[in-house]
């Protein structure tokens, strides 16, 4: 993919809802960059939450302005988190391409509100970490 062709792209997964998947998001933000600017990186990083700054309203408003600058929002939805759920309303109220990753193998399920809105523009993909280049790559191949 040309540089022309990158996008801005809002990955989210859980903070304060649980840090278990703080190393996979690593992963999935490192094949995102393949595709564009990850604007929520710090994601990735496992210590995530002894360097946050600034309060619950500057976190809200800074998150919310890069998302509706971005092309994409790809959310890793296996660790239930409000605040997921929350971006992911504010992604579609915004006409956003969404792409949601959900580990069956955890033995979790996934929300109804989330497997339910699948449409042209939301797509879920239940996944081993393995299928991600594909998935990733049919993703952004639509954008």
């Amino acid at each position: 993919m040309n540089a022309q062709t990158k996008k801005l792209i809002y990955f989210c997964g859980s903070i304060r809802a649980g840090r278990d998947d703080a190393a996979l998001y690593k992963r999935i933000i490192d094949q995102l960059k393949d595709y564009g600017e990850v604007l929520t990186e710090h994601i990735g990083d496992p210590n995530l939450m002894e360097k946050e700054k600034g309060t619950d309203k500057f976190i809200h408003d800074q998150d919310m302005s890069w998302l509706l600058k971005s092309d994409a929002l790809v959310a890793e939805v296996t660790q239930a988190s409000l605040g997921v759920g929350y971006e992911i309303g504010r992604a579609v109220e915004n006409k956003k391409k969404i792409l949601c990753l959900f580990r069956p193998e955890t033995g979790k399920y996934l929300s109804a509100m989330i497997r339910g809105a699948v449409d042209e523009n939301f797509i879920v993909k239940d996944y081993k970490e393995q299928d991600l280049p594909q998935i990733l790559r049919e993703f952004f191949s639509t954008l």
